[in-house]
């Protein structure tokens, strides 16, 4: 697998969460609000990730791959843990009360920026495996 492919599904991932730090809303409802203060760090160790693994590949896929994994953990614990225990509480509801559904259900279900969100992580980090993986095979033949 070429390095290219990685790159376009990470840096689209990276485009998608910028939208995270500026907020696209419109009349009634919003796509994501502005969230700098509660995700400015994880953008930027993202960022400094995805530098490292342009411009340093030998340690930076591993960054990477760690920082993708932690990222996708904490978000499906945060977004799709109350599910799992069977609780989902009234604020986190309402929190989201404005954003754009793909689903209508009552309770908690992630809104359509991060049920996107969450699916670029997964496949951003399934694929950026599947390149280590065959690299590391292409190079020991």
């Amino acid at each position: 697998m070429k390095k290219k492919y990685v790159l376009i599904l990470t840096i689209l991932l990276l485009i998608w969460f910028f939208l995270d730090m500026i907020g696209i809303s419109f009349s009634d409802s919003y796509l994501v609000s502005r969230s700098f203060s509660e995700d400015g760090v994880f953008f930027i160790i993202y960022l400094v990730s995805l530098l490292l693994f342009v411009f340093k590949e030998k340690i930076g896929k591993y960054v990477l791959t760690i920082w993708l994994s932690i990222w996708l953990f904490t978000q499906c614990l945060f977004h799709y843990g109350y599910q799992l225990i069977g609780q989902t509480t009234e604020s986190k509801i309402n929190y989201f009360s404005g954003s754009i559904k793909i689903f209508n259900i009552n309770g908690y279900f992630p809104d359509l920026y991060h049920f996107i969100l969450h699916i670029l992580i997964l496949i951003s980090l399934i694929v950026l495996i599947i390149y280590i993986i065959k690299n590391k095979k292409y190079k020991n033949s």
